[in-house]
């Protein structure tokens, strides 16, 4: 346990739970982490182990199988996870959002029909909002249903689907026009469709394709993949919630859950390379000492455990307003924005004191250097946290009279 990043007020329970997530981290991903990832390699074997742990029931009710467990209870596992392998990280979250999606606004035969699977990991799932044209304006989707009879045929393209291969239940957002006529807002005339295929690569099921893995510059063993839907028919009773129209507040849901995820990543990603950054810098000597007793070190030190202290806190505080029942948009963009840019920095600064080793493949600094920028954009980019961020302020501080 490190001084760092601490969190006060936690239950029993949720203490042995992170620890128990910590020793995991430690002994099965952090070791064969760099070398999985350089390989681009799928991590089955600790994905086998996160299920025997129950992670993926984390936050899913217990009448469901899950452990019915808190937001908070989940970021600080996320944080664990992200410690060890940024990427692991991200096949737990899009599963979660579904599932926290069905939820808060499913109907009770999805619930009961979906959750119990997922807890245990048997289905596992995938969400897609966004487009090959349309990046974070979600306004701009292109994709759409059209109803026939008791079904709806659904055509368009989607974009950078985390878990788009192995994934075998993705909810996606289309434009859906029954109901809504010409000049509805678009946030008003669209659906979320839970959509069930087989996990691989190819034509997944009849009018649906998953091209393949794309391939990144970090963030790499889970697959990231585009989804093409042509002529895919869904029943009406795989709209989430049963009535059409809705998608985009569930989707928006899911992201401030998705936004406090993203946050804790950051948090991980930098404590790991705070650790790696002050162990190496008591190790390399110069100049006759340490380089950790050289006063320009200890600075880098300062600055990045404030950062590493300063993002635990308000993702802490952004996943406590969640489980309150507060609404919680403007804390969980600050903390997305904070954590985000921080956790850049950090790993910049971790970098900069392993000298021309950091940009040696052998040490694990350079994958951290390599995942830390799709924190930047992932759940919205920090432009779009600063715009919600400030509109939401302007609510809040709105001049009277």
């Amino acid at each position: 346990m490190t001084r760092l990043a601490q969190t006060a007020g936690l239950t029993d329970v949720q203490q042995e739970i992170l620890s128990t997530v910590r020793d995991f981290v430690d002994k099965e991903i952090i070791p064969v982490a760099t070398e999985l990832e350089h390989r681009d390699e799928y991590p089955q074997q600790i994905v086998d182990g996160l299920k025997e742990l129950g992670l993926f029931g984390l936050m899913i009710p217990e009448e469901y199988g899950g452990l019915g467990e808190s937001l908070l209870t989940y970021a600080l596992c996320v944080e664990e996870i992200a410690r060890g392998w940024m990427s692991v990280s991200g096949i737990i979250n899009t599963h979660f959002i579904v599932a926290y999606m069905l939820k808060q606004h499913g109907t009770q035969e999805q619930k009961d029909y979906f959750l119990p699977k997922m807890a245990l990991g048997e289905i596992r799932g995938a969400f897609s909002m966004s487009e090959p044209g349309l990046g974070s304006d979600v306004s701009a989707i292109t994709s759409k249903a059209v109803k026939d009879g008791d079904e709806y045929v659904l055509t368009g393209q989607k974009m950078w689907l985390t878990n788009g291969g192995t994934s075998s239940l993705v909810a996606v957002l289309v434009k859906s026009d029954e109901g809504h006529p010409e000049g509805t807002a678009p946030h008003k005339s669209m659906t979320t469709f839970l959509v069930e295929k087989e996990p691989g690569f190819g034509e997944v099921r009849p009018g649906l394709t998953i091209p393949g893995k794309i391939d990144k510059m970090g963030y790499k063993g889970v697959d990231t993949t585009e989804l093409i839907m042509d002529g895919l028919r869904i029943p009406a009773n795989r709209v989430l919630g049963g009535v059409t129209g809705r998608g985009f507040y569930q989707m928006m849901d899911g992201v401030e859950v998705g936004r406090v995820n993203v946050a804790a990543r950051g948090c991980g990603v930098a404590q790991r390379a705070f650790e790696l950054g002050v162990s190496y810098a008591q190790q390399r000597h110069t100049f006759g000492k340490p380089i950790a007793q050289h006063q320009a070190i200890q600075f880098k030190l300062a600055d990045m455990a404030t950062k590493v202290e300063a993002a635990h806190a308000m993702m802490v505080n952004a996943a406590r307003k969640k489980d309150s029942g507060e609404r919680n948009d403007l804390e969980a963009g600050m903390a997305k924005y904070l954590a985000s840019e921080y956790c850049k920095e950090v790993v910049e600064d971790a970098f900069r004191i392993h000298g021309g080793y950091g940009f040696s493949k052998e040490y694990e600094i350079e994958r951290l250097y390599r995942e830390a920028p799709m924190l930047l954009i992932g759940e919205g980019t920090a432009e779009i946290q600063k715009m919600i961020i400030g509109r939401r302020l302007l609510e809040e501080y709105r001049l009277q009279g």
